[in-house]
């Protein structure tokens, strides 16, 4: 990729924010070297690599690969048999020591989860634990070796601690001893590794010995007394032994790594390897980024793209398409209207899907893979624009066509601009024809009414414009595809107090055939946000009816279980009953027997036990095979009967009204209660309208009221999408029919939402006095968006 639309598309602001990802200064060093890629098979193998490292990072945390240091000079040192310094095995014990970590985060809670493209990488670390313990246990730090790195190394130094013991004793009794009135002051120092004594230059041959060193004015000499001479010259050997066999352990533990020397390159490769895949990881979970589908044919489908380098809560997502129907893309409207926003979130997500990173976009959006991206953006927007600006431009957009094939992505920002306008919209629209009939995938944002035109009457050439609301000012940020823009110039102007007597006078200029077309556009955009809107609330319907439709379903299957069980039950019982009769029956029938002495007719006794016995197995068959004894006085028909109609369903001995005409087999629905069932006609019979007398209603001239009005009310009142006091006023006269039709509960159905018309509701209920309680809906009745009312 050209170096120029790199930086035109501030790839380097996120490879900026990918390399703070990192943790150690190898993984930094690649997370700033990363580049777009052209090699299909590497861009897909690296975002599989992002979402599984974004994938474990979700499941088990972050993980830290800060302890990973460059010690590639240290192992090619060992190659060649030299030996490493202390903080040179520390930097390989830390790197081995990383890696177990490292190994155990891979290991954690995986045995049940599918593998992955990481997997590979993590089995091939070796943490190498017996040699990092070995180096711990040698080296406490970077400036301190144990004791117990080797026994010579523990004789030695307990040496030196006698040594030293006794060198102190040695001079401790001179310093608080005869010299002491010798000296300057009664301390032990050291000079050039050697313990002297302060004392004054006058009194120096008192003290016998070496002189080191004296003090800035010569007033005093650091003496070592000749009988520490010795003692001193036993410790200078003693330290001469320990740093001999310092460099032995040294030696030794090099060798140890010298053997291990490749798999801890390959562990070194690997962790940093892993540390930047982390990074890109990382990079996904911040900007809540996905994996974007590559393919080779062109084409560009973004759902919801946000510009990654504009803050999350001020990003407004937009949806591009390029590449299917259409190979060259004009958006047009107003400045500061998001133009050249939406243009680079094109270039700027293909880069990063291109480098393997994830894009701030929704699952299965796609991207082309594109061999060069060129684009020519810049701020057009200054009040003057010179000749010097033009050229530049051109200068850009010439090399351009140069080079450009059907494998790139041109990006035109303000195309033409900075000379005349009749000039540049011509110019501009024989650039895009030239791009376009090459089959090179091209957006360009305008302002010119010509380009509009070019778009709406080529084939393959699509219109787009950045949503602007003229009452606010403000530009909402949408890109709608499919619309071309208006500049808005005349209302804007309009709106921030320019005189209507200069507008109208600015009108008169420009041509009939403009203005016309300009009020096509306003048109287009009026009916396009009614239909949006539109569309909207029908979306919203349809989810309501889905949700309320599964309600009855779950509602019906409820009720239906309860019926069934209610018969069973029923039948269970009567059934208990007979069984009971029948051997109370038989009991009986054997005292009869034993009172033959009585001169009891047995044989006319036995024929009573018979007959007894059949009409009892008679009615026994007809209650277990639930068979409905009782028939309708009248086999009903078609024409019999009508919605609103009084019935009596005989199988449930239940009564109701008749809710829908009957179909082509007999069967319809019948309200009971809060049951609404499926009956045949064959099960019902019509029943005679009760007559009711009230005081509190207008008397007929029999002073009766006749129910056929209020048994057909309904059980539930739905009352989704009104007003509390549109409900109230609804909700004041159902309450009333549902009352006078004797119904024992009815359902008020308004909708969980804020809870305003629910709380609106339950305050009117509680000032009924005919309600006698209330509750809301219980799971497969409504839940909270119903209300089941209870009547005294």
């Amino acid at each position: 990729m050209n170096q120029k639309a790199l930086s035109s598309l501030e790839y380097p602001k996120i490879i900026e924010r990918l390399t703070e990802k990192a943790s150690s200064p190898m993984g930094k060093e690649l997370c700033r070297k990363l580049q777009p890629s052209t090699d299909i098979n590497k861009i897909r193998l690296m975002q599989t690599q992002t979402k599984d490292a974004l994938t474990r990072l979700f499941q088990k945390g972050s993980v830290s690969f800060g302890s990973v240091k460059d010690i590639r000079g240290s192992l090619k040192r060992l190659e060649i048999g030299s030996s490493l310094g202390i903080m040179e095995i520390l930097s390989v014990c830390a790197l081995l020591e990383n890696t177990s970590r490292v190994k155990a985060y891979s290991r954690g809670d995986r045995s049940d989860l599918p593998s992955d493209s990481l997997d590979s990488m993590f089995e091939q670390l070796a943490p190498l634990t017996p040699l990092s313990s070995e180096i711990r246990r040698c080296i406490l730090s970077e400036d301190e070796i144990s004791d117990d790195a080797s026994p010579a190394l523990r004789q030695v130094r307990r040496n030196m601690k006698v040594t030293n013991d006794r060198i102190h004793t040695q001079l401790s009794g001179l310093v608080n001893g005869n010299a002491r009135t010798y000296l300057q002051d009664s301390v032990i120092t050291m000079r050039n590794g050697r313990y002297c004594i302060p004392v004054k230059a006058e009194y120096k041959g008192q003290v016998p010995g070496m002189i080191h060193d004296q003090s800035s004015t010569g007033s005093t000499l650091f003496i070592e007394p000749m009988a520490v001479v010795k003692l001193n010259n036993d410790m200078r050997e003693l330290e001469l032994q320990e740093q001999k066999e310092i460099e032995i352990i040294l030696a030794g533990l090099s060798e140890q790594i010298a053997e291990e020397r490749e798999a801890i390159a390959l562990n070194l490769e690997l962790m940093v390897q892993l540390d930047f895949i982390f990074a890109r990881a990382g990079l996904a979970m911040d900007m809540n980024g996905s994996e974007p589908v590559f393919n080779e044919e062109g084409r560009v489908l973004l759902k919801k793209a946000r510009h990654p380098l504009i803050p999350k809560k001020k990003v407004v997502p937009i949806d591009i398409r390029l590449g299917d129907d259409f190979n060259l893309l004009i958006i047009t409207g107003p400045n500061t209207g998001g133009k050249t926003v939406s243009l680079k979130t094109v270039g700027l997500l293909t880069l990063m899907g291109q480098a393997g990173l994830h894009i701030p976009a929704l699952d299965r959006s796609e991207l082309a893979l594109f061999h060069e991206i060129y684009a020519d953006i810049g701020d057009e927007q200054s009040i003057e624009q010179s000749l010097s600006t033009f050229s530049s431009h051109m200068t850009n957009i010439v090399s351009f066509l140069e080079k450009a094939d059907s494998r790139s992505l041109v990006l035109f920002d303000e195309l033409g601009a900075g000379t005349d306008p009749t000039e540049g919209a011509a110019l501009a629209i024989s650039i895009l024809s030239y791009l376009h009939d090459k089959g090179i995938r091209t957006m360009a944002t305008t302002h010119y009414s010509e380009l509009k035109v070019y778009a709406l009457s080529t084939p393959g050439v699509e219109n787009a414009c950045c949503e602007f609301s003229v009452e606010t000012l403000r530009p909402t940020y949408r890109l709608l595809i499919g619309i071309p823009g208006k500049s808005n110039a005349f209302a804007i102007s309009s709106k921030l107090g320019l005189s209507d007597q200069i507008i109208e006078r600015a009108k008169e200029q420009i041509s009939e055939q403009d203005e016309s077309f300009e009020d096509v556009l306003s048109s287009l955009e009026e009916n396009r946000v009614t239909i949006e809107n539109e569309r909207l609330e029908i979306a919203r319907y349809k989810e309501e009816i889905k949700t309320l439709k599964a309600q009855l379903e779950s509602r019906q299957e409820k009720l239906d279980a309860q019926r069934d069980r209610i018969l069973r039950q029923a039948n269970e019982e009567a059934h208990k009953v007979l069984e009971e009769a029948k051997e109370y029956a038989d009991q009986t029938m054997k005292l009869f027997h034993k009172f033959q002495k009585n001169n009891v007719d047995t044989s006319a006794v036995e024929r009573e036990r018979q007959e007894l016995r059949k009409r009892m197995n008679k009615a026994e068959k007809n209650m277990s095979d639930r068979q409905e004894t009782k028939k309708p006085k009248k086999q009903l028909t078609a024409k019999d009967i009508r919605p609103g109609d009084s019935v009596k369903v005989l199988s449930m001995n239940l009564k109701g009204t008749v809710g829908s005409r009957p179909d082509s087999k007999g069967f319809l629905f019948v309200q009971m209660g809060i049951i609404r069932s499926k009956v045949h006609l064959s099960d019902l019979e019509l029943v005679d309208e009760p007559v009711i007398t009230t005081p509190s209603l207008q008397k007929t001239g029999a002073g009766k009221i006749r129910m056929s009005k209020s048994a057909s009310v309904s059980t539930e009142i739905n009352l989704l999408g009104r007003t509390v006091d549109e409900a109230i006023a609804e909700l004041d006269k159902y309450l009333d029919d549902a009352y006078i039709a004797h119904l024992k509960s009815v359902r008020i159905v308004h909708g969980k939402g804020t809870g305003a018309l629910r709380k609106g509701i339950h305050d009117y209920l509680r000032r009924q006095k005919h309600v006698s309680s209330f509750r809301l809906g219980e799971f497969g009745e409504g839940d909270a968006g119903v209300t089941i009312v209870d009547f005294k």
